[in-house]
């Protein structure tokens, strides 16, 4: 039989629907989370110290992530009890940098089929034939896939940028601005291009309140780190 060919999904597209049987019961997405922000996020496999590492992290991070609105779904093509397992010895055997007795909480699929990593092209015949690299998917409220990060086996991911962008993602919905290059909540924004001469003259003039511009293409605008905490981060 043909083994079925998957392409990868990018930007923009809806995120591919799979059903599976997870930690914390089975799922059908991203149906069941429609309304919220997911990150799905691969591991290469369970009983690893890179792996495990980025558990607790994530794991530790869960209620920050939740005051934004996002839940966490992980996957790796183990067994379900072999996720059972690791994650029971993480709680109550593993203590790393100041963590310990930490108890994931979030699913966490089953995939010995590698259905799902293929449908999310988490396997990489370069890295591995048999695990899924550490892929990330951010994924809004509407199922759309809005940003895709990829990390190869042997490096750790860094959870303050990926709470970053999901901040930025949120920030740039809510007020319809971009954000610069190492943004976090509280520094300046990027307002969009003016719609007409008379208003990119009034902001190259500064008569427009809050708004700074180094050129004609380049203008910013505060929006204070409370602001974006009230609207975002707490109200969701």
């Amino acid at each position: 039989m043909d083994e079925k060919i998957f392409s990868m999904p990018r930007i923009g597209d809806n995120a591919p629907e799979f059903k599976a049987v997870t930690t914390q019961g089975e799922i059908n997405f991203p149906a069941d989370f429609s309304g919220s922000w997911v990150i799905l996020f691969s591991h290469p496999a369970d009983f690893t110290p890179v792996c495990t590492s980025e558990f607790m992290t994530f794991a530790k991070m869960e209620d920050d992530f939740a005051k934004a609105n996002c839940k966490l779904v992980g996957l790796s093509v183990d067994g379900l009890y072999s996720h059972i397992a690791w994650l029971r010895t993480i709680k109550e055997k593993i203590e790393y940098r100041g963590m310990k007795e930490i108890e994931v909480k979030f699913p966490l699929i089953e995939d010995i089929t590698m259905e799902v990593a293929k449908k999310y092209g988490m396997i990489q015949p370069g890295e591995s034939a048999t695990k899924a690299v550490r892929a990330v998917f951010f994924i809004d409220p509407k199922g759309i896939i809005r940003t895709i990060v990829y990390y190869p086996l042997n490096v750790g991911r860094n959870f303050d940028e990926l709470y970053r962008v999901l901040t930025a993602l949120q920030t740039s919905d809510k007020f319809g601005i971009a954000t610069p290059a190492d943004w976090r909540p509280g520094d300046d924004v990027i307002v969009p291009p003016a719609g007409s001469c008379g208003v990119a003259k009034d902001r190259m003039d500064g008569k427009e309140e809050d708004v700074k511009c180094y050129d004609w293409f380049f203008c910013t605008k505060k929006l204070g780190k409370e602001k974006i905490f009230d609207e975002i981060l707490q109200k969701n």
